[in-house]
C-alpha cells in the first residue's frame, strides 16, 4: 500500500467536503494537490501543498485555506496532528499504530511490497543499448545497458507491460566496414600475411574468432572470389557474430532483451516508403533548402541543396529535418522514424530510448518524428547516458588488451562483478558524467554505496542467523514476525527506520512515472545509512541493541524490524538486477 497516495486520497474526500459546505467553489483542478514527506522529519510526518496550489482558483488566501482544511484533516482517522506552516504548507503527524502496520504487511509481502497497478497493464517499450554491431560492448555501453534494464524492471514492478528492444543498426556504411575488417581476418585465419590493419577498418583482436570461424565454415571459397561476390556473406557473417558477441556481454551483465530488431529488414520491407507516404498524406513533407546552423558546425544531414525536408518545426523541433541524401539514400533519421512508427504500429504508444552521450543533439527531432507519425497518440521519452570515466586508483584507465582502442564490459565485469557494475551505474542520474574506479568500487569501505548497502542487508540477515541459533523458541517466519508486538519498537530511531520503509511504495511509482531508476539508489542508500546508525547507537547503547536474550518480546519486535529492513533492500535491489548477498567475507 501507497501509505501517501492513500492520505492523498484522503485530502483530496476533505476538499471535496469543503466544497459541498459551500467553503470551496466547485470545479477546482486537483492535479496538482502532492502529499509528500516533509523535508524536515522534525515538521510531522507528511506535508501537502493543497493550500499552496489551490488558494488562488478558489480565491482564498492560502494560509486561510490551509486552516480549514487542516481542521478537516484532524478529525480523520489516525491522524494525530494537522498543523499549518509558512505560507500554507499543511503538516500532518500520524499515529504510531499505522507505522506499525505498514510493517506488518512489508513482512506478509516481502521482497512484493511496494509493487503496485500503477501501469494497468499498459504496453511500455523500453529500447536500449542498440550500439553498431561493429564490436564487443564497452564499459559506456554498460551505463545505458544497466539504465534500461533496471527502468524496464521499475515499470514492471509497478504494473506495466513491459518490452526491453534492441535496435540494431545493420543498414549504414559501418557494416561494409565490418565485414572488409572481418574478411582481413579470414584471410588471416588461412595463413595469409596481412600486415597492419589499413586505416579505417576495425583494429581489435575480437573480429579474429569471426576470420576464424568463416574460414572453418567456408573454407577458401571466398579468398580469390571478387569483393562483389563475398561483401554480403561477410557482411552477414560479420554482424551475426558480433550480435553473438553482444548478447554474450549482455548476459553476462545480466540483460536479457525480449526483442531484437534490424534497420536492414526494416528498411528492406518498406518501412521508410511507409513513413513517406503518411507524411506526405498529412502534408508534413515538401523539397526545400536548409539554411546552415549558425555559431556550431553543421550537422551530417545538412547539404546546401534542395532536399527533400520534414516539417519537424510545427512538432517542437528548431529546424526542419531532411529525409534523403545527396546520394538518394534514406538520411538516419529518415530510417529511425520508420523504426519508431513501427513500434507504434506494434501497440507501443509509450516509448522510451536510452541514448549515449553523442546522441544529445538527436532528441527533438526524434520526438517530433514520433508525434506526428503517431497523431499525438504516442509518445517518446528519451534518457541521454553520459559519460562513463574509468579510473583505476584515480588514474584513467584507456586501453584494452583484446580490443586495442577501449575497454570493453566484460573484462570490467570480470574484474569486479557484474553486481558491481549494475550498482554503480544507478548511482548517479543518467544525464550526470559517473566515475567509474575499478579499486573503489570493490572496496569494503562505507564510501562505497554498493558495500554499504549489501552491508545493511548481510547485517540483517547475520542478525536474524544468530537469533535463529541463540533463541531456538523464537519463531522468525516472516508472517509470524508480523504478529509480534510492534508497539515495543518506541525508540526514535526504530520509528524513524520504519518511516523509510513505509516511502518505498511511493518512491517506486514516482521513480517509475519520472523513468529514473536512479532515485531506487538513493533511497536505498538512505535506508542502509538509516539502519547502520541504529546498529551503532547498538554498539553504544546496549538497551538497544537487537538481541536482548532476557526480553524475548523486545527482540522479537525487533527481529522483525530486521526482517522488514532486509525485505525492502532486496526489492530495491531486485529492480536493479542486483543479488543481496546474506554475509560479506
Amino acid at each position: 500500500m501507497n501509505l501517501f497516495k492513500e492520505f492523498r486520497g484522503i485530502v483530496i474526500e476533505q476538499l471535496e467536503a469543503l466544497t459541498a459546505e459551500g467553503r470551496l467553489p466547485s470545479g477546482l483542478d486537483l492535479r496538482r494537490v502532492a502529499v509528500e514527506p516533509p523535508r524536515d522529519p522534525e515538521h510531522g510526518d507528511m506535508a501537502t501543498n493543497a493550500a499552496m496550489v489551490l488558494a488562488k482558483a478558489a480565491a482564498s488566501k492560502p494560509r486561510d485555506l490551509a486552516e480549514a482544511l487542516a481542521g478537516k484533516l484532524s478529525t480523520v482517522d489516525h491522524v494525530s496532528e494537522a498543523t499549518v506552516a509558512g505560507p500554507g504548507f499543511i503538516n500532518l503527524r500520524l499515529e504510531a499504530g499505522l507505522w506499525m502496520e505498514q510493517l506488518r504487511e512489508i513482512l506478509r509481502a516481502g521482497t512484493a511490497y511496494g509493487a503496485s497497478t500503477l501501469g494497468q497493464g499498459q504496453a511500455v517499450n523500453v529500447e536500449y543499448v542498440s550500439t553498431n554491431p561493429t564490436g564487443p560492448l564497452t564499459v559506456g555501453h554498460a551505463r545505458g545497458a544497466v539504465v534500461g534494464d533496471a527502468l524496464a524492471a521499475l515499470l514492471a514492478k509497478v504494473g506495466y507491460a513491459v518490452t526491453r528492444e534492441y535496435y540494431i543498426n545493420d543498414a549504414g556504411g559501418q557494416v561494409d566496414v565490418l565485414a572488409r575488417s572481418a574478411y582481413l581476418r579470414y584471410l588471416e585465419a588461412l595463413g595469409e600475411d596481412i600486415g597492419e590493419i589499413p586505416e579505417g577498418l576495425y583494429p581489435g583482436d575480437y573480429l579474429k574468432e569471426t576470420g576464424k570461424a568463416l574460414a572453418e565454415r567456408d573454407g577458401d571459397k571466398w579468398m580469390a572470389a571478387a569483393e562483389t561476390d563475398w561483401l554480403p556473406v561477410l557482411r552477414r557473417f560479420a554482424i551475426d557474430s558480433m550480435m553473438d558477441l553482444i548478447r554474450r556481454d549482455l548476459a553476462a551483465l545480466g540483460v536479457h532483451q525480449d526483442v531484437f530488431s534490424s534497420e536492414n529488414e526494416l528498411v528492406q520491407a518498406g518501412g521508410v516508403d511507409a513513413v513517406l507516404a503518411q507524411l506526405e498524406e498529412q502534408g508534413l513533407i515538401y523539397t526545400g533548402t536548409l539554411e546552415p546552423p549558425k555559431g556550431k558546425p553543421p550537422p551530417d544531414d545538412w547539404e546546401p541543396r534542395p532536399q527533400l525536408l520534414f516539417k519537424a518545426t510545427e512538432f517542437g523541433d528548431d529546424v526542419d529535418r531532411a529525409l534523403k541524401k545527396s546520394d538518394g539514400s534514406w538520411t538516419y533519421f529518415a530510417n529511425d522514424m520508420a523504426y519508431h512508427l513501427d513500434k507504434f504500429r506494434r501497440g507501443f504508444p509509450t516509448m522510451i530510448d536510452v541514448w549515449g552521450a553523442d546522441h544529445g543533439g538527436y532528441v527533438k527531432r526524434m520526438q517530433a518524428g514520433v508525434k506526428a507519425l503517431t497523431r499525438g497518440e504516442g509518445a517518446l521519452d528519451v534518457k541521454i547516458c553520459q559519460l562513463v570515466n574509468l579510473k583505476r586508483g584515480g588514474a584513467a584507465v584507456k586501453m584494452s588488451k583484446r580490443a586495442g582502442t577501449f575497454v570493453t564490459l566484460r573484462e570490467v565485469i570480470d574484474e569486479v562483478g557484474k553486481d558491481v557494475v549494475r550498482f554503480i551505474m544507478l548511482t548517479r542520474k543518467n544525464d550526470a558524467s559517473l566515475d567509474f574506479d575499478l579499486e573503489k568500487v570493490v572496496e569494503k569501505s562505507l564510501e562505497n554505496p554498493v558495500f554499504y548497502v549489501q552491508m545493511a542487508h548481510a547485517r540483517c540477515r547475520s542478525v536474524l542467523r544468530l537469533a535463529a541459533q541463540e533463541l531456538p523458541d523464537l519463531d522468525l517466519d516472516p508472517v509470524s514476525l508480523a504478529g509480534a508486538d510492534l508497539n515495543l519498537l518506541t525508540d526514535s530511531g526504530e520509528l524513524g527506520l520504519i518511516k523509510q520503509l513505509a516511502e518505498w511504495p511511493r518512491l517506486l511509482e514516482a521513480a517509475a512515472e519520472a523513468h529514473e531508476p536512479h532515485r531506487v539508489a538513493f533511497y536505498l542508500y538512505d535506508v542502509a545509512a538509516a539502519l547502520h546508525a541504529q546498529w551503532n547507537r547498538g554498539q553504544n547503547q546496549a538497551l538497544l541493541r537487537f538481541l536482548l536474550p532476557d526480553e524475548p518480546q523486545v527482540t522479537r519486535a525487533r527481529l522483525a524490524l530486521l526482517q522488514a529492513v532486509a525485505f525492502v533492500i532486496a526489492s530495491g535491489l531486485e529492480v536493479f538486477g542486483v543479488e543481496p548477498v546474506e554475509e560479506l567475507r
